[in-house]
């Protein structure tokens, strides 16, 4: 490529003339860029609901969820052990810590769609997940679901209705 391809040619009145090289090189990069846009969220004011849920998420942890063991208790296993934690709590406090707080936080930060997908994805699974964990406590014969599992509940349904619109908006 000689030094007036690369410059471009200035026409008769003065105008640069773009040449084909130029052009290919401006078509790429705009084709370029349209992909990361188009790989992008926007997530607007759900953002705010989101962490204000992540935050309620955590908190949740605080409270009572088992009888007199809080979340973070059940979690890492130092219940009570008259209480019989069984698998399904720990479980629901294992996934909504990964899910609710550690994914949802990547999503926002990163806001790559396939991320928030999974966001999505993952709180829907854990919210079902918690509903079962709290219909195996009401059935065994020791303490039952205290506020703080259920309010855990509530975070990861409400977080999973505001990440699925985000991951279905660019379908």
């Amino acid at each position: 490529m000689s030094g007036r391809e690369a410059e471009g040619v200035e026409g008769l009145n003065g105008e640069r003339e773009v040449t084909q090289a130029e052009d290919k090189r401006f078509r790429t990069q705009l084709s370029r860029a349209e992909r990361d846009i188009s790989r992008k969220i926007d997530p607007g004011s759900r953002a705010l609901v989101i962490v204000a849920v992540m935050l309620v998420l955590i908190l949740s942890s605080l409270l009572p969820w088992i009888g007199s063991a809080s979340g973070w208790e059940v979690l890492l296993g130092r219940s009570d052990p008259a209480l019989q934690v069984d698998l399904l709590p720990w479980l629901f406090s294992l996934n909504s810590s990964i899910a609710g707080v550690l994914v949802s936080a990547l999503a926002l930060t990163t806001r790559i769609w396939t991320v928030s997908w999974v966001a999505a994805m993952t709180c829907s699974l854990v919210s079902v997940e918690g509903l079962v964990a709290i219909w195996a406590r009401q059935t065994v014969p020791q303490a039952g679901p205290s506020i703080g599992l259920v309010l855990a509940v509530i975070s990861m349904v409400v977080l999973a209705s505001q990440w699925l619109p985000i991951a279905f908006s660019r379908s």
